[in-house]
């Protein structure tokens, strides 16, 4: 079952025993996604770009979507979440992201001469935003194991999809939450840290109250390292049956 230095882990289904995967066996998430993470939040709030930071996946793939640059279908992308072997390599740049093709052990972009090792295989479902698609929302809740909610800085929070989104996910009772305050590039620090605290403001009392709040600028790729760390650690591991 050995993986190649660079390249996807072998499945010989001779030695293989099908009793014993689980969503974090090597010999599983080498090639297929086990997790399933939602983006939602307000329409041009940030969910696909993000998906594509993390992924390199662009969702907004048909002609409608392009013209209007907006997500009207649900979008998917799948991408591995590395970890460097080395402990002293600092966090979070130690994580990484990276699409489903990578190879499962690839070289630490900081350390430069160590490997790192495969954590997450994750799915994404990329929801849209505008107020008219939410039945095309709701479908996508219907397999999140856990959600990305994307909160721009630059506007005031909470925009009207943020609460309906976030209500349909609290009807779904999706209880693994991660809040992104996207696009921190365009305010100021103190504009940030007063949008901040109305987030929390909002989030208080929902099923979202103390999850963590991480400023991210998808579309430079800021903090996705955090992100990454985030998904590992705050996302639990959904149940999966590998027999029936």
């Amino acid at each position: 079952m050995a993986a190649t230095k660079k390249g996807l882990r072998e499945q010989d289904l001779s030695t293989l025993d099908v009793a014993k995967l689980t969503p974090l066996s090597p010999e599983v998430i080498s090639r297929q996604a086990t997790i399933n993470l939602g983006t939602i939040g307000h329409v041009a709030h940030g969910k696909s770009t993000v998906v594509k930071a993390i992924s390199g996946v662009t969702t907004v793939r048909f002609k409608n979507e392009l013209e209007r640059n907006i997500t009207i279908k649900l979008g998917y992308a799948n991408a591995k979440i590395y970890r460097c072997t080395n402990p002293k390599c600092p966090r979070p740049a130690c994580f990484r992201s990276y699409g489903s093709s990578k190879e499962d052990n690839p070289t630490c972009e900081v350390c430069k001469d160590k490997d790192m090792g495969l954590l997450r295989h994750v799915s994404f479902v990329d929801c849209p935003g505008h107020d008219i698609l939410m039945a095309t929302m709701l479908n996508g809740a219907a397999v999140m194991d856990g959600a990305l909610l994307l909160i721009a800085a630059n506007e005031s929070c909470p925009q009207p999809q943020t609460s309906e989104h976030l209500a349909a996910v609290e009807i779904m009772r999706l209880k693994n939450i991660v809040i992104l305050q996207n696009k921190v590039d365009l305010i100021t620090e103190s504009a940030g840290m007063n949008q901040y605290d109305a987030i929390q403001r909002f989030i208080q009392g929902t099923i979202a109250d103390g999850s963590p709040i991480i400023p991210v600028s998808a579309q430079l790729r800021y903090n996705i390292d955090a992100v990454s760390e985030y998904i590992v650690n705050k996302i639990p591991v959904p149940v999966r049956d590998f027999v029936s």
